[in-house]
């Protein structure tokens, strides 16, 4: 039995970069920071970042584009693959992984570099107002129709 699977929860390292490959499809590239901690043999604290590159295609590749950017929260499950090219008489490798799904994480508050302004208050159909807590645990999606046809399952 064979396995091939990558999950990874990290923050994109930069703004995503869309393209459109011959067929006319979308695929969008970007890169995720992911964070560790461990003790090592002294017992010190240490601590690391490893840089993952993702690679997404279709659909979510121009939802990617479209609402993540630098520092935004993703969860990214797919599989491992390294590709190699020639370039000017060296062999040159990349491994990335083809994501199969991208889950967007909670938007920035405002304290963390995301959108300084906040819904006005006093208006009758204004949102009520939430707590710093809340605002983290819940994930805004676009008010855009859905359409099923798109779907990949």
């Amino acid at each position: 039995m064979y396995l091939n699977k990558a999950i990874v929860i990290g923050n994109l390292t930069r703004d995503p970069e869309m393209k459109a490959i011959p067929n006319g499809s979308k695929v969008t590239s970007f890169s995720v920071a992911t964070n560790r901690v461990w003790k090592d043999k002294t017992g010190a604290r240490q601590e690391g970042t490893d840089y993952h590159n993702i690679v997404v295609f279709g659909q979510q590749a121009e939802n990617v584009a479209r609402y993540l950017i630098k520092g935004s929260s993703v969860l990214v499950e797919g599989r491992m693959t390294t590709r190699s090219w020639d370039k000017d008489g060296v062999k040159h490798f990349r491994t990335e992984i083809i994501a199969d799904r991208v889950q967007f994480g909670p938007k920035p508050t405002p304290g963390q570099g995301g959108q300084s302004s906040s819904p006005a208050q006093g208006q009758g159909n204004a949102k009520p107002q939430m707590n710093q807590k809340q605002e983290m645990d819940t994930i805004q999606y676009p008010d855009e129709e859905i359409n099923l046809d798109e779907i990949p399952f």
